[in-house]
């Protein structure tokens, strides 16, 4: 762990060393005053020498001036190196992010992935500049101001510092249990990030249902919990804080008495003691500054054990010998596929299915049977339990991952678009698209009469999720994004099963035309839609129940003839 916080440092090492040598140089000046009051009360001032006090006091002075541009430079380029580091650190965790797996996603909220990106690393990067800066400098200082004390008197130096193996052991008792109580903390500040994020991308549909005070109940739990396990935090940190520094008073009283013991009995002059009283700060402020930096400690070292977490979660990797692919021809089957997203139920059982190139291919069937199954599957998004996926006659584990989802397309019933123009939405199917591919992909999918008819035009921003179009409009889009890619397999998962009637009229026209030349997984509850469809599916219960063309099926009487007639009856066209 130690070795992986320290690898940040290396791009840094230069402005490192200066900061180091800055805080370090600062110290030594700290050490000057004690020095010159020892000086001063010992001969300047018996001696009458006041043409050197005023001289030595200005070079204190002077040396103060340099101390404070140290100090500057300590805490602006110090914090600034904590900041990039911070910055490489989130970079590291974006990247490996993306390259997860759709089931870590499945099983860790999006709001509690933000407050480790966040809030954790924030604790991380101010570990990373005051952490070398706390540990090193303070016990340089304490070496240095040991070896000053013990050259004033080393009999009373020895007796102060003989408080510190008591320091130490509070220190180290008390530290584990506010480990324990801030990793907790941590853990619930993540709660209320998911919570809120939650709530927040919900907010319509709880100002539509009237149930502000449900998400507010929903929040207060959170909430709750993130006090009780502060109120654990600072109770360790009250005790640790309060016993630690009882002890480092311990020091005062140890060489007000031993002091005051020496002098009596002439062990010790009286400048040479009132400059020891004076200079022993020089050994308690780097040991407050030591036991003040656990709680910085403790908050950094947590959130770089949650940060690694993530890092060492396994990301998506292409199976040894996988090869890219050019443009997929479009033959898909599936042979036996079995597939389990928990472990301990089978959503898929034993499905074999061959999808020839450039047929239409539909899969019906009741909610839950295991269609949106199939299409996650077929991209590589999860790993099937048994069986296999081939894509012209290579299994899909022989094939890169990149290169075969370059080869899908997907339009979805739930869309998702970024916060952004309906241009930059629209390239994200092909970034280095011209203007002229994307108006023509927008006239294929039949929204660029309606961006055009917007002041901004394509330079239009939607809003969060594309907030600002309608559900027709935002399927569109979806489907100019595809247009652009043009991948050779297409996957439509009930994209239009959530639109009005007029609007699918417009939508499935646009579906016709991407479908052309294009093999084809349609997912669809309104049958009518798959009609004309070269090959129909019904999935139930993870199997393949019936298969066979709309005729066919029609004809055989089973399931397919009942949804069918069902979805009629009620006029669900």
């Amino acid at each position: 762990m130690l070795k992986r916080f320290i690898s940040y440092y290396k791009p840094h090492r230069r402005l490192f060393i200066m900061d180091m040598l800055a805080a370090l140089l600062g110290s030594i000046i700290g050490v000057g005053y004690p020095i010159i009051t020892r000086k001063m009360l010992n001969d300047f001032i018996p001696n009458k020498e006041y043409k050197l006090i005023i001289i030595f006091g200005l070079v204190l002075l002077l040396l103060y001036v340099v101390r404070m541009f140290l100090g500057y430079f300590v805490q602006y380029y110090g914090h600034m190196m904590g900041v990039k580091m911070q910055a490489q650190m989130r970079r590291d965790l974006f990247s490996h992010l993306e390259k997860l797996p759709f089931s870590y996603f499945d099983n860790n909220e999006t709001g509690k992935i933000m407050s480790r990106m966040t809030t954790d690393l924030q604790d991380v990067s101010e570990l990373a500049h005051h952490g070398p800066e706390n540990i090193i400098i303070s016990s340089i200082t304490i070496v240095i101001s040991f070896a000053y004390l013990a050259s004033i008197n080393i009999f009373l130096t020895l007796i102060v510092f003989a408080c510190v193996p008591l320091l130490l052991v509070v220190t180290f008792v008390m530290r584990r249990k506010m480990r324990a109580a801030f990793l907790a903390s941590r853990k619930s500040i993540a709660q209320i990030n998911a919570s809120l994020e939650g709530s927040i991308s919900g907010v319509r549909v709880t100002k539509a249902f009237t149930n502000a005070n449900k998400e507010l109940e929903k929040f207060e739990v959170g909430n709750g919990e993130f006090v009780a396990a502060r109120k654990d935090a600072y109770n360790a940190m009250g005790k640790f804080s309060s016993s630690t520094t009882f002890i480092t008073a311990i020091f005062n009283v140890v060489v007000l008495i031993a002091g005051g013991i020496f002098l009596y009995n002439g062990k010790i002059q009286f400048g040479d003691y009132s400059a020891f009283i004076v200079s022993v700060n020089l050994f308690i402020s780097p040991v407050m500054t030591l036991i003040n930096f656990m709680e910085q400690f403790q908050d950094g070292a947590t959130g770089f054990e949650r940060f690694v977490e993530i890092l060492d979660t396994p990301t998506e990797k292409d199976s040894e010998g996988a090869e890219d692919i050019d443009r997929a021809e479009g033959h898909i089957e599936l042979r036996d596929v079995t597939y389990s997203y928990d472990g301990s139920r089978d959503v898929l059982r034993g499905v074999s299915l061959d999808v020839k190139t450039g047929q239409t291919f539909a899969l019906v069937g009741p909610s839950g049977g295991g269609k949106t199954t199939i299409c996650h599957l077929i991209p590589h998004f999860y790993e099937v339990t048994t069986g296999e996926i081939l894509i012209d006659g290579r299994e899909i584990h022989k094939i890169t991952m990149d290169s075969l989802r370059k080869n899908i397309g997907i339009v979805q019933q739930d869309v998702y678009l970024f916060n952004a123009t309906i241009k930059e939405n629209i390239l994200y199917g092909k970034l280095d698209a011209t203007d002229d591919e994307v108006i023509a992909a927008a006239k294929r999918a039949n929204i660029h009469d309606y961006v055009m008819s917007l002041p901004n035009g394509y330079d239009t921003e939607i809003g969060e999720r594309g907030v600002r179009l309608s559900g027709g409009q935002k399927q569109r889009l979806s489907i100019a994004r595809v247009f652009l890619k043009d991948p050779a397999i297409l996957i439509l998962d009930e994209a239009t099963s959530a639109l009005d009637n007029t609007t699918e009229i417009l939508i499935q026209q646009a579906l016709d035309e991407l479908c052309r030349g294009r093999t084809t997984i349609v997912v669809a509850h309104r049958l009518s839609t798959i009609k004309n469809a070269d090959m129909i599916a019904v999935i139930a219960d993870g199997r393949v129940i019936e298969q066979g063309t709309h005729e066919e099926l029609m004809q055989k009487g089973g399931e397919y003839q009942s949804l069918y007639n069902l979805q009629f009856r009620h006029n669900v066209q």
